[in-house]
């Protein structure tokens, strides 16, 4: 995977996991706060910075030590 740099290639993929309409009122109103986010942080950067995803390391859930079984 290729790092990312573009506020909007960020953002798809931290939301892809929920499955949102993209034409939902609340999805639209997330995407333009999470942009606002993003090039606000990036703006005050002296370069803007790659996130790269794939070295993220794994996060695992257990959902029997928070009671969702």
């Amino acid at each position: 995977m290729e790092p990312m740099i573009r506020p909007q290639a960020i953002i798809d993929y931290c939301l892809a996991p929920l499955d949102l309409n993209p034409m939902s009122a609340a999805a639209e109103e997330t995407r333009r706060r999470l942009e606002h986010v993003i090039k606000t942080f990036q703006m005050r950067l002296p370069q803007p910075v790659a996130v790269d995803f794939s070295a993220m390391p794994t996060l695992v859930i257990n959902e029997a030590a928070h009671g969702y079984e």
